[in-house]
């Protein structure tokens, strides 16, 4: 995505905007988090690292950020969007919350999940409490457009769950043959997942600033090429990514038996070299040889360039929402630098 010059770096904007978007959400989730109670908000507060010796950091805040950016860049001041900011990071923190029982994940930020730390009744409880607050919080600041932009949440989280229920029912389907998982299966699956609440983020915060719900929609719709170019950027990481940088192991998502894009694509090209990694993962990928081969399979029958190039249809798609709505120069610059930091890449 190409974007005017300004004073400052694109760069500087997104640290700038991300920075903004703590200064202004952390305060509520830490207040709404306190009103737990001692018990169940200390295990909130574990969990956002805010107790003794923790981080202080719960993550990266794309998603309060990608709410300022779109309030901002429909004329409203910061500040408008931080319900929405808020809202979306506890029901975010929420599903990482279940995830890791779900997953059996015994580690989050390099600490001991939640459910391990206190077992899993609590961790079902606090996820369940911070969704609630999150439509609280929502719906308490007296915003114009509020109902309308919880409708939304209430979307976005129906679409979060569905998607997690079928990227754990695609692993129980065999990886080729008619009940093979498709291309078109996996982007809905990925869109509903990860798109939804980037979706939410960018939709909220412009309502929240004022805008129509036709602009809405177009904030919306950012966010879902966004989620989409991520995944797509994440699957190809999941297996040729460099460990120091990921912080996975290399052909981490092939040893678990993921069903990933750059995978099913390949494996639904054709091709011998298609073939021939269907027979392999059907048999089973255990030893390092065979990821490796499996690796160079996908690769061979296209499967990466394929994840490659959606990535990039959907930034394109991006660019094109942004072009569509009328803003700041500084305001689009700092939404490219967040689409570049939330997949990974540099200019």
């Amino acid at each position: 995505m190409t974007f005017p010059a300004t004073a400052r770096t694109d760069h500087e904007l997104g640290i700038g905007a991300i920075r903004r978007a703590r200064e202004l959400t952390e305060p509520v989730l830490r207040e709404l988090v306190d009103r737990l109670g001692p018990s169940l908000g200390d295990v909130g507060r574990y969990h956002f690292g805010w107790r003794a010796g923790g981080s202080g950091s719960a993550g990266k805040a794309i998603r309060p950020t990608m709410a300022v950016l779109a309030a901002e860049a429909v004329g409203a001041e910061a500040s408008a969007a931080v319900p929405a900011a808020a809202a979306v990071e506890l029901v975010h923190n929420f599903s990482l919350i279940h995830d890791d029982i779900i997953d059996n994940d015994e580690l989050r930020r390099g600490r001991p999940a939640v459910w391990k730390e206190y077992g899993v009744p609590e961790a079902i409880l606090i996820g369940d409490a911070l969704h609630s607050e999150a439509f609280g919080v929502l719906l308490s600041g007296g915003r114009p457009n509020a109902a309308a932009a919880a409708v939304r949440l209430s979307t976005a989280m129906r679409e979060v769950v569905v998607g997690q229920v079928d990227d754990i029912r695609f692993t129980e389907r065999p990886w080729t043959g008619e009940r093979a998982v498709s291309v078109a299966e996996y982007q809905a699956m990925a869109e509903a997942k990860t798109g939804a609440l980037l979706a939410f983020s960018a939709a909220a915060g412009a309502l929240l600033g004022g805008a129509s719900e036709a602009v809405a929609d177009c904030f919306d719709r950012l966010g879902r090429h966004l989620g989409l170019a991520f995944q797509c950027t994440d699957d190809v990481l999941g297996i040729w990514g460099d460990p120091a940088s990921t912080g996975k192991p290399v052909f981490g998502d092939l040893r678990e038996g993921k069903r990933t894009l750059p995978v099913i694509a390949a494996l639904t090209a054709g091709g011998s070299a298609g073939e021939r990694l269907g027979e392999l993962v059907e048999r089973g990928v255990r030893t390092d040889f065979e990821l490796r081969l499996a690796a160079d399979l996908v690769a061979e029958a296209g499967g990466r360039e394929f994840a490659e190039r959606e990535a990039a249809r959907h930034l394109a798609e991006v660019d094109d929402c942004l072009t569509s709505v009328a803003m700041p120069a500084e305001t689009r610059a700092a939404f490219d630098a967040l689409a570049q930091s939330l997949i990974g890449r540099t200019r």
